[in-house]
């Protein structure tokens, strides 16, 4: 059975009290009585749910751009419901990795949901799920005619996904979890007026809309913003895939080529991504050869005049820090085999030598060349330190669709395996390979 996200928090929220039940100031210590729980506790559990809030509503502002300047919400509610275009019925909008909050919707919904009398095929009812605020990830503004005025975004658009406890793509929400079938390059493609962002690299706004449908589902071009690379050397596309973002409580740089820590990632991503209002600063994007288009925008310093995005990085900092990552199902993988693969891991395998467990990632500068690693250097000469992260490998059977590494180049942890014997010399035997995929998939 999966858990649900408000499981997650209250068994969170658990663990934090009888964790704190010692520290001074807080229930349980022979110093202080007097408070309950105590401030650390109530700091705790009040940064927990202001960090969710953000995590999954906070839009920092970014209708400005997405429903402002890109029309994206006049695509999505179609010229009959006064945008333009067919519109995006719900149907549309599931098969292009949409997610409906199941605890979002009424009661009458849910049943008509499960009788077949929702109509699936009409735009309608895609903004009337926005009215819900049930479409995670995306905020729908509306004008005192109920119209669909505006649009925006938040983290859970693209790091959350649903557990189906309805149908296929509606559930209860999972906060953290790559959203893998999110084709997030198809959804931006449909908005009317792309010319802010063809401005900023230069191009023509169909340029854009071939860039943007070459990502697929689950992958997204974080770079595209700041050096223009929209294509790999071979032709293939530049995104990479949505990582997972839990479990990573201890681990040093976040994103698959170490940009910085979970919270630089977030004002990196509030700021410059989600085009939120706010305030960033990293002069690394400065230099004109390596970050041309960001070095032109001048987003190594952004300044905006109100600042919606900072007052809200250490919450959400906090809360991401509290999401664990998620137990594999039992039968899913053969215990017994796990058993013997994690001998595997940690011996003749050398896997533990840089996923040192239980971090499964290296304490410390956990980055690494694309020599050690045995592949090309593409993505991560993108990146500031030209490496590639060491990734956390907790809860990898949650985000297996779409291939491992950064791009997905490896289709499944078999080859992920044989890479590594083969380049890396390692005697292993059939028996053991096996032993070892399972142990990963228990992980």
């Amino acid at each position: 059975m999966r858990l649900t996200s408000n499981t997650l928090l209250a068994g969170a929220a658990m663990v934090l009290t009888l964790a704190f039940a010692g520290l001074p100031g807080v229930a349980g210590d022979k110093g202080d009585k007097k408070d309950a729980r105590g401030p650390v506790a109530d700091n705790a559990l009040q940064m927990l749910a202001e960090g969710r809030t953000t995590f999954r509503f906070d839009t920092f502002g970014d209708e400005a751009f997405w429903g402002d300047t890109l029309k994206l919400h006049q695509a999505i509610a179609g010229a009959d419901l006064g945008g333009v275009g067919p519109g995006v019925p719900l149907r549309a909008a599931l098969a292009a990795g949409l997610k409906v909050d199941l605890d979002a919707l009424p009661q009458p919904v849910i049943e008509s949901l499960r009788r077949g009398q929702v109509p699936l095929d009409s735009p309608a009812t895609t903004v009337t799920l926005l009215k819900a605020n049930a479409v995670v990830g995306v905020t729908g503004f509306f004008d005192n005619a109920g119209r669909l005025r505006s649009m925006g975004i938040q983290c859970a658009l693209c790091h959350s996904t649903v557990d189906d406890a309805l149908a296929p793509g509606i559930g209860h929400r999972l906060d953290g979890w790559a959203n893998r079938d999110l084709n997030v390059g198809a959804i931006v493609a449909l908005a009317p007026d792309l010319s802010a962002i063809a401005h900023l690299l230069g191009v023509d706004q169909e340029t854009v809309r071939t860039v943007l449908k070459s990502w697929g589902p689950g992958k997204f071009d974080a770079e595209l913003i700041l050096d223009g690379k929209a294509f790999r050397p071979d032709g293939g596309s530049a995104a990479t895939l949505l990582p997972p973002a839990f479990g990573l409580p201890g681990v040093n740089l976040h994103t698959w080529t170490g940009w910085g820590s979970v919270t630089h990632w977030n004002a990196f991503v509030a700021n410059l991504e989600m085009h939120g209002q706010g305030t960033f600063y990293d002069p690394r994007l400065d230099d004109p050869v390596k970050f041309p288009v960001a070095a032109r925008a001048g987003f190594g310093n952004v300044r905006s005049p109100v600042d919606r995005i900072t007052p809200k990085l250490a919450a959400l900092h906090f809360y991401q820090l509290a999401l664990p990552a998620p137990a594999a199902p039992a039968g899913s993988f053969d215990a017994a085999a796990a058993q013997r693969g994690r001998a595997v891991f940690n011996g003749p395998g050398t896997c533990a030598t840089c996923h040192v467990p239980p971090l499964f990632t290296e304490p410390g500068w956990n980055m690494h060349t694309a020599e050690e690693l045995h592949i090309d250097d593409f993505q991560a000469s993108r990146a500031p330190d030209d490496r590639y992260r060491t990734a956390p490998l907790k809860g990898l059977w949650t985000h297996a669709k779409g291939g491992f590494y950064h791009d997905g180049r490896f289709p499944n942890l078999e080859a992920v395996v044989s890479h590594y014997v083969t380049t890396r010399g390692l005697t292993l035997s059939d028996q053991e390979r096996r032993d070892l995929v399972q142990y990963l998939k228990s992980l």
